[in-house]
Protein backbone atom coordinates (compact mmCIF):
# COMPACT_ATOMS: atom_id res chain seq x y z
CA UNK A 1 0.00 0.00 0.00
CA UNK A 2 1.23 3.49 -0.94
CA UNK A 3 2.97 5.47 1.73
CA UNK A 4 0.68 8.58 1.05
CA UNK A 5 -2.02 6.13 1.64
CA UNK A 6 -1.00 4.82 5.22
CA UNK A 7 -0.04 8.15 6.65
CA UNK A 8 -3.77 9.72 5.21
CA UNK A 9 -5.55 6.78 7.26
CA UNK A 10 -3.56 6.99 10.00
CA UNK A 11 -3.61 11.01 10.21
CA UNK A 12 -7.91 10.15 10.49
CA UNK A 13 -7.52 7.22 12.58
CA UNK A 14 -5.16 8.62 15.17
CA UNK A 15 -6.63 12.17 15.40
CA UNK A 16 -10.43 11.49 15.33
CA UNK A 17 -10.30 8.36 18.06
CA UNK A 18 -9.60 10.80 20.58
CA UNK A 19 -11.17 13.85 19.68
CA UNK A 20 -15.05 14.11 20.13
CA UNK A 21 -15.74 14.15 16.42
CA UNK A 22 -16.86 10.44 14.86
CA UNK A 23 -13.97 8.54 13.11
CA UNK A 24 -16.52 6.75 11.71
CA UNK A 25 -17.61 10.19 9.68
CA UNK A 26 -13.83 10.60 8.64
CA UNK A 27 -13.19 7.15 7.45
CA UNK A 28 -16.36 7.29 5.37
CA UNK A 29 -15.53 10.30 3.75
CA UNK A 30 -11.77 9.52 3.15
CA UNK A 31 -12.33 6.82 0.02
CA UNK A 32 -14.84 9.39 -1.31
CA UNK A 33 -12.32 12.56 -1.22
CA UNK A 34 -9.50 10.82 -2.48
CA UNK A 35 -10.96 7.62 -4.33
CA UNK A 36 -8.53 5.11 -2.45
CA UNK A 37 -9.42 2.30 -1.59
CA UNK A 38 -10.36 0.88 1.70
CA UNK A 39 -7.59 0.29 3.61
CA UNK A 40 -8.46 -3.30 4.89
CA UNK A 41 -8.47 -4.98 8.32
CA UNK A 42 -4.68 -5.09 8.89
CA UNK A 43 -4.44 -0.96 8.50
CA UNK A 44 -6.96 -0.64 11.38
CA UNK A 45 -5.77 -3.27 13.55
CA UNK A 46 -2.60 -1.57 13.65
CA UNK A 47 -4.15 2.36 13.55
CA UNK A 48 -5.39 0.61 16.97
CA UNK A 49 -2.11 -0.54 18.25
CA UNK A 50 -1.03 3.23 16.84
CA UNK A 51 -3.98 5.10 18.88
CA UNK A 52 -3.50 2.99 22.19
CA UNK A 53 0.41 3.25 22.54
CA UNK A 54 -0.03 7.28 22.29
CA UNK A 55 -2.86 7.13 25.12
CA UNK A 56 -0.92 4.91 27.65
CA UNK A 57 2.05 7.23 27.06
CA UNK A 58 0.28 10.40 27.56
CA UNK A 59 -1.94 9.44 30.84
CA UNK A 60 0.79 6.54 31.97
CA UNK A 61 0.48 7.92 35.37
CA UNK A 62 -3.35 7.23 35.35
CA UNK A 63 -2.61 3.86 34.06
CA UNK A 64 0.50 2.88 35.76
CA UNK A 65 -1.95 3.65 38.83
CA UNK A 66 -4.95 1.10 37.02
CA UNK A 67 -2.81 -1.28 36.57
CA UNK A 68 -0.53 -1.13 39.83
CA UNK A 69 -4.31 -1.61 40.90
CA UNK A 70 -5.57 -4.94 39.64
CA UNK A 71 -3.68 -7.52 42.02
CA UNK A 72 -5.63 -6.41 45.08
CA UNK A 73 -8.70 -5.72 43.02
CA UNK A 74 -8.46 -9.70 42.02
CA UNK A 75 -7.75 -10.67 45.64
CA UNK A 76 -10.88 -8.97 46.46
CA UNK A 77 -9.26 -5.91 48.06
CA UNK A 78 -9.87 -2.50 47.53
CA UNK A 79 -7.55 -0.44 49.59
CA UNK A 80 -6.57 1.77 48.18
CA UNK A 81 -6.64 4.73 45.09
CA UNK A 82 -4.91 2.31 43.03
CA UNK A 83 -7.64 -0.67 43.51
CA UNK A 84 -10.63 1.88 42.93
CA UNK A 85 -9.27 3.00 39.80
CA UNK A 86 -9.25 -0.29 38.20
CA UNK A 87 -12.42 -1.33 39.60
CA UNK A 88 -13.99 1.71 38.34
CA UNK A 89 -12.54 0.98 34.71
CA UNK A 90 -13.89 -2.54 35.08
CA UNK A 91 -17.04 -1.51 35.50
CA UNK A 92 -17.20 1.45 33.04
CA UNK A 93 -16.14 -1.31 30.41
CA UNK A 94 -18.24 -3.98 31.33
CA UNK A 95 -21.11 -2.76 29.53
CA UNK A 96 -19.59 -1.95 25.95
CA UNK A 97 -18.20 -5.03 25.53
CA UNK A 98 -20.86 -7.02 26.63
CA UNK A 99 -23.42 -4.90 23.98
CA UNK A 100 -20.60 -5.18 21.34
CA UNK A 101 -20.90 -8.67 21.91
CA UNK A 102 -24.34 -8.59 21.78
CA UNK A 103 -24.44 -6.55 18.34
CA UNK A 104 -21.79 -8.59 17.01
CA UNK A 105 -23.98 -11.76 17.24
CA UNK A 106 -27.07 -10.16 16.04
CA UNK A 107 -25.21 -8.87 12.69
CA UNK A 108 -26.79 -5.39 13.25
CA UNK A 109 -23.11 -3.79 13.53
CA UNK A 110 -23.08 -4.05 9.43
CA UNK A 111 -26.70 -2.65 9.10
CA UNK A 112 -25.57 0.67 11.19
CA UNK A 113 -23.04 1.03 8.58
CA UNK A 114 -24.82 3.71 6.47
CA UNK A 115 -23.35 7.26 5.83
CA UNK A 116 -27.05 8.18 6.71
CA UNK A 117 -27.30 6.47 9.69
CA UNK A 118 -23.67 8.13 10.65
CA UNK A 119 -24.70 11.52 9.17
CA UNK A 120 -27.46 11.63 11.31
CA UNK A 121 -25.70 10.25 14.98
CA UNK A 122 -22.85 12.70 14.08
CA UNK A 123 -25.42 15.62 14.20
CA UNK A 124 -27.53 14.13 17.29
CA UNK A 125 -25.05 13.54 19.63
CA UNK A 126 -22.96 16.54 18.76
CA UNK A 127 -25.81 18.59 19.61
CA UNK A 128 -26.20 16.13 22.91
CA UNK A 129 -22.65 17.01 23.83
CA UNK A 130 -23.35 21.05 23.49
CA UNK A 131 -26.22 21.38 25.82
CA UNK A 132 -24.15 18.65 28.24
CA UNK A 133 -21.44 21.06 27.97
CA UNK A 134 -23.58 24.30 29.03
CA UNK A 135 -25.56 22.65 31.63
CA UNK A 136 -23.49 20.11 33.76
CA UNK A 137 -22.05 21.42 36.94
CA UNK A 138 -17.94 21.13 37.85
CA UNK A 139 -18.58 19.97 41.47
CA UNK A 140 -17.21 16.71 40.72
CA UNK A 141 -13.02 15.55 40.66
CA UNK A 142 -12.14 12.76 38.36
CA UNK A 143 -9.81 11.42 41.87
CA UNK A 144 -12.86 10.85 43.36
CA UNK A 145 -14.72 9.00 40.13
CA UNK A 146 -17.46 7.24 41.69
CA UNK A 147 -18.92 3.49 41.18
CA UNK A 148 -22.15 5.42 40.10
CA UNK A 149 -20.32 7.51 37.64
CA UNK A 150 -18.03 5.38 36.13
CA UNK A 151 -21.52 3.09 35.47
CA UNK A 152 -23.55 5.53 34.09
CA UNK A 153 -20.24 7.00 31.95
CA UNK A 154 -20.02 3.07 30.70
CA UNK A 155 -23.14 2.63 29.76
CA UNK A 156 -23.27 5.64 27.35
CA UNK A 157 -20.33 4.26 25.91
CA UNK A 158 -22.84 1.41 24.72
CA UNK A 159 -23.96 4.59 22.24
CA UNK A 160 -20.83 4.20 21.01
CA UNK A 161 -21.43 1.21 18.95
CA UNK A 162 -23.66 3.50 16.52
CA UNK A 163 -21.28 4.73 13.98
CA UNK A 164 -21.15 8.70 14.27
CA UNK A 165 -21.71 8.94 17.83
CA UNK A 166 -17.99 9.18 18.92
CA UNK A 167 -16.65 6.88 21.88
CA UNK A 168 -15.16 10.00 23.26
CA UNK A 169 -17.82 12.38 22.58
CA UNK A 170 -20.45 10.37 24.46
CA UNK A 171 -18.36 9.83 27.52
CA UNK A 172 -17.06 13.14 27.58
CA UNK A 173 -20.92 14.64 27.52
CA UNK A 174 -21.96 12.00 30.05
CA UNK A 175 -19.40 13.04 32.16
CA UNK A 176 -20.33 16.67 31.81
CA UNK A 177 -23.30 16.24 32.61
CA UNK A 178 -22.30 14.44 35.81
CA UNK A 179 -20.78 17.29 37.21
CA UNK A 180 -17.35 16.96 35.75
CA UNK A 181 -15.65 19.83 34.44
CA UNK A 182 -14.44 19.91 31.15
CA UNK A 183 -11.09 18.55 31.77
CA UNK A 184 -11.53 15.95 33.95
CA UNK A 185 -14.30 14.08 31.80
CA UNK A 186 -12.20 14.47 28.63
CA UNK A 187 -9.39 12.90 31.35
CA UNK A 188 -11.87 9.85 32.05
CA UNK A 189 -13.05 9.21 28.71
CA UNK A 190 -9.62 8.79 27.56
CA UNK A 191 -8.84 6.24 30.72
CA UNK A 192 -12.04 4.83 29.51
CA UNK A 193 -10.47 4.18 26.26
CA UNK A 194 -7.58 1.72 27.07
CA UNK A 195 -9.40 -0.97 27.81
CA UNK A 196 -11.76 -0.65 25.24
CA UNK A 197 -9.13 0.23 22.41
CA UNK A 198 -7.24 -2.96 23.82
CA UNK A 199 -10.24 -5.34 23.54
CA UNK A 200 -11.36 -4.17 19.97
CA UNK A 201 -7.59 -4.08 18.39
CA UNK A 202 -7.03 -7.68 20.51
CA UNK A 203 -10.34 -8.90 18.16
CA UNK A 204 -9.57 -7.45 15.38
CA UNK A 205 -6.14 -9.27 15.10
CA UNK A 206 -7.20 -12.37 15.48
CA UNK A 207 -8.88 -11.84 12.11
CA UNK A 208 -5.55 -11.30 10.38
CA UNK A 209 -3.38 -12.90 12.22
CA UNK A 210 -2.78 -16.13 9.97
CA UNK A 211 -2.91 -13.11 6.53
CA UNK A 212 0.28 -11.87 8.40
CA UNK A 213 3.06 -11.16 5.48
CA UNK A 214 6.45 -8.94 5.09
CA UNK A 215 4.97 -6.15 3.16
CA UNK A 216 1.73 -6.27 5.64
CA UNK A 217 4.48 -6.32 8.41
CA UNK A 218 5.73 -3.14 7.05
CA UNK A 219 2.69 -1.54 6.61
CA UNK A 220 0.94 -2.05 10.28
CA UNK A 221 4.33 -0.84 11.60
CA UNK A 222 4.56 2.68 9.72
CA UNK A 223 0.20 3.04 10.17
CA UNK A 224 1.37 2.50 14.09
CA UNK A 225 3.47 4.78 14.14
CA UNK A 226 1.79 7.55 11.96
CA UNK A 227 -1.34 6.90 14.21
CA UNK A 228 0.93 7.57 17.54
CA UNK A 229 2.23 10.55 16.72
CA UNK A 230 -1.23 12.05 15.39
CA UNK A 231 -3.05 10.67 18.40
CA UNK A 232 -0.16 12.12 20.79
CA UNK A 233 -0.43 15.14 19.10
CA UNK A 234 -4.43 15.29 18.99
CA UNK A 235 -4.92 14.71 22.97
CA UNK A 236 -1.65 16.96 23.47
CA UNK A 237 -3.42 20.14 21.65
CA UNK A 238 -7.63 19.09 22.93
CA UNK A 239 -6.52 19.21 26.47
CA UNK A 240 -4.59 22.24 25.71
CA UNK A 241 -7.38 23.84 24.57
CA UNK A 242 -10.04 22.38 27.25
CA UNK A 243 -8.17 25.35 29.71
CA UNK A 244 -9.66 27.96 27.84
CA UNK A 245 -11.89 26.90 25.24
CA UNK A 246 -15.28 25.26 25.57
CA UNK A 247 -16.53 22.19 23.30
CA UNK A 248 -18.63 24.13 21.24
CA UNK A 249 -16.09 24.32 18.19
CA UNK A 250 -15.75 20.70 18.04
CA UNK A 251 -20.24 20.81 18.09
CA UNK A 252 -20.01 22.95 15.07
CA UNK A 253 -17.64 20.54 13.26
CA UNK A 254 -19.84 18.12 13.80
CA UNK A 255 -22.40 19.72 12.30
CA UNK A 256 -20.85 20.63 9.32
CA UNK A 257 -19.57 17.11 8.70
CA UNK A 258 -22.90 15.35 9.81
CA UNK A 259 -24.87 17.83 7.47
CA UNK A 260 -22.17 16.97 4.72
CA UNK A 261 -22.46 13.15 4.87
CA UNK A 262 -26.79 13.60 4.78
CA UNK A 263 -25.62 15.43 1.26
CA UNK A 264 -24.09 12.25 0.30
CA UNK A 265 -26.53 9.67 1.82
CA UNK A 266 -29.55 11.33 -0.18
CA UNK A 267 -28.14 13.26 -3.06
Amino acid sequence: MPIFHLFLVALVQGVTEFLPVSSSGHLILLPRLTGLDDQGLAVDVAAHVGTLGAVIWVFRQDVGRAVAGIPPLLRGRIDGQNAWLALCLAIATVPVLLAGLLLKLSGLDDALRSTAVVGWSTIVFGLLLYWADHTGGRDRSAERWRLSDALIMGCAQILALIPGTSRSGITITAGRKLGYDRTDAARLSMLMSVPVIAASGLLLSLDVASQADMDMARDMVLVAVFSFVAAFVALKLMFRLLRSVSFTPYVIYRLCLGTLLLWIAYT
